[in-house]
């Protein structure tokens, strides 16, 4: 085979471009998985903490509307004791 022969056939039939696609994909994972396994054996010791979420993406806004409320609640039992 030739290279006007391999082009053709990756490049201008459907076989040859799920070849493509297929080759993409296992070369994706086995890039991740790799990168994966050196990740875990540089972050071996890290463990989360059980008692903290993994993340929030509206932390600070809860807390910013806890402390609103609690405010709220102070001065309407200021209000009441009066």
């Amino acid at each position: 085979m030739d290279f006007n022969e391999i082009y053709h056939l990756l490049f201008e039939t459907y076989a040859g471009i799920g070849i493509l696609v297929g080759a993409g994909i296992a070369i994706s994972l086995l890039v991740c998985v790799l990168l994966e396994i050196k990740t875990r054996k540089v972050y071996r010791n890290h463990e989360a903490d059980p008692e903290q979420d993994e993340w929030a993406l509206f932390e600070d806004e809860v807390a910013e509307a806890e402390a609103e409320e609690e405010a709220d609640f102070a001065a309407a039992s200021k209000k009441k004791e009066a």
